[in-house]
C-alpha cells in the first residue's frame, strides 16, 4: 500500500475557525509569545500561561473539522496515510484520521512537570494551578514551547524518509525544525503544496503548487490521486 505523508499546519485549522498568532484579529493579539509560550513564561507567570491555554481549549470545543480534514480521511481509506501536524488541536482525529503525529504537542493533553513521560488526556477544557500528576507535581500543557526541543522530530523525519508521496497544506514552511522535513523525503516522489499565498518553490524539489485554501485545494488533490489510482 502506497505511503502518503501529509504535513499540515495552522492554515488547515484556521478554516475551521481556530485563530493563529499570525491573524490580525487572532487569539494571540493580546499576548506576547514570550509571555505565554516559553518555559520562562511558565516559571514567571504560570497563571497567565494556564489561562491562555484554557482559552485555546475552550475555543477548540467550539469548532469542527472542515472539508480538508475529511478529504484526508477519504485518502486513508485507500492508502497508508501518515499525518505529521504542527497543530496542537485534535481536528484531524475528530475527522477520523488514525495516524497523526503531533510535532508541537496536543492541546487536550497535559503532562507532569517532573516527568515528561507522564502524559494524560484532560477530560475537561480547564487546567488549574493545583492540578497535580500522580507524582505530586503540577501539570502543565503538553505543548512544545518556543525554545524547547521537538521530541517527535526524529519520528517525523523517519516517516518522511519512507514517503512515496508528500502533501503539504496550511504551512508556510518557515517554522523550523518542521520546515526541514521536506528535505527528508526521497527526491523522486510527487509533492503537492496547497497554500493560498504566493509561494516560491524554486528552492525545493519539483512541487505541484495548488494556490488555494486547504478546504478547496486538499479535496482537489485527493480527488486527483484517487482518480489516478482508479
Amino acid at each position: 500500500m502506497k505511503r502518503i505523508v501529509v504535513l499540515s499546519g495552522s492554515g488547515i485549522s484556521a478554516e475551521s475557525g481556530i485563530k493563529t498568532f499570525r491573524d490580525s484579529d487572532g487569539l494571540w493579539e493580546n499576548y506576547k509569545i514570550e509571555d505565554v509560550c516559553t518555559y520562562d513564561a511558565w516559571l514567571n507567570n504560570p497563571d497567565l500561561v494556564l489561562e491562555f491555554y484554557n482559552q485555546r481549549r475552550k475555543q477548540l470545543h467550539e469548532v469542527k473539522p472542515n472539508k480538508a480534514h475529511f478529504s484526508l480521511v477519504d485518502l486513508e481509506k485507500k492508502f497508508d496515510v501518515q499525518l505529521i501536524t504542527q497543530n496542537v488541536d485534535d481536528l484531524h482525529e475528530r475527522a477520523g484520521s488514525t495516524n497523526v503525529l503531533h510535532l508541537h504537542g496536543e492541546l487536550r493533553k497535559v503532562r507532569s512537570t517532573i516527568d515528561e513521560e507522564l502524559v494524560h488526556e484532560l477530560e475537561h477544557w480547564e487546567l488549574k494551578k493545583g492540578d497535580l500528576c500522580e507524582k505530586g507535581s503540577q501539570l502543565r500543557p503538553h505543548i512544545v514551547w518556543f525554545g524547547e526541543a521537538v521530541p517527535m522530530m526524529e519520528n517525523a523525519a523517519q516517516l518522511c524518509k519512507t514517503a512515496e508521496m508528500l502533501i503539504i497544506c496550511g504551512t508556510s514552511l518557515q517554522v523550523y525544525p518542521a520546515a526541514s522535513l521536506i528535505h527528508y523525503v526521497p527526491k523522486e516522489i510527487p509533492i503537492y503544496l496547497v497554500d493560498p499565498s504566493d509561494f516560491n518553490t524554486e528552492m525545493y524539489p519539483p512541487i505541484e503548487f495548488i494556490q488555494e485554501n486547504a478546504s478547496v485545494g486538499i479535496p482537489q488533490v485527493v480527488n486527483n490521486i484517487l482518480g489516478e489510482e482508479a
